[in-house]
């Protein structure tokens, strides 16, 4: 449902669907690397841990992929590039955005996946932090900070490699219907032409009877 909720969202804005596919192909292929991270490091799928680490991982691909899918659209239609050159000026100019929203939320969950506690009631009472690894709820939270962390490790490579890529053969693609479309088209209007253009066949002449 939330999958079907954001290409309904995509669509609507993009006025497209070549651009939402793009866009939801790396959210689905993202989920390898969910798995790969879970078999590194030992961890079981968790229905609700990692599918909650799916969903939310799901929002920060579809975040990055549209700020670079929207850039190269402004760059064919304000600056007039051509597909080669918008694919990559656009992937060039937002590489930094894209690394660094991906760079702080990996960094932010590490805490969170490594299992580290901190007991900020003691330290403001106390000055005691009590900082110890592990617990119980490392292991309720951990599938979910390994699943994000993963996930999006794996899907801003293929935001940055692969959804350009995958942009240049839907372009080719859609290229190579139009080409057919209007050579389809073309070929009724051309054979219409010649028929009514063509100079009509003479009847021949009845002979005259000659009388005595």
């Amino acid at each position: 449902m939330a999958l079907m909720l954001i290409a309904m969202i995509l669509v609507s804005q993009f006025d497209s669907v070549f651009r939402p596919v793009i866009i939801l192909s790396s959210v689905l292929l993202s989920t390898v690397g969910v798995l790969l991270g879970l078999l590194v490091f030992r961890m079981p799928f968790g229905v609700i841990m990692t599918g909650v680490g799916v969903i939310s991982l799901a929002g920060v691909v579809v975040n990055n992929a549209i700020v670079l899918v929207d850039y190269i659209g402004i760059l064919r239609k304000r600056d007039g590039l051509s597909e080669h050159e918008s694919l990559v000026v656009g992937g060039l100019t937002r590489f930094r955005p894209v690394m660094l929203t991906a760079i702080t939320t990996v960094m932010g969950l590490t805490p969170l996946a490594i299992g580290l506690n901190f007991d900020f009631k003691g330290l403001f009472t106390r000055l005691s932090p009590n900082i110890f690894w592990g617990g119980e709820q490392a292991a309720w939270w951990g599938p979910m900070a390994i699943a994000v962390i993963a996930g999006l490790t794996f899907a801003t490579f293929l935001t940055l490699v692969m959804l350009p890529v995958m942009h240049s053969l839907t372009d080719d693609l859609t290229a190579f219907l139009r080409r057919n479309l209007r050579r389809q088209e073309a070929e009724p209007a051309e054979a219409g032409e010649a028929a009514v253009g063509s100079p009509e066949l003479e009847a021949s002449p009845e002979p005259e009877l000659v009388t005595a």
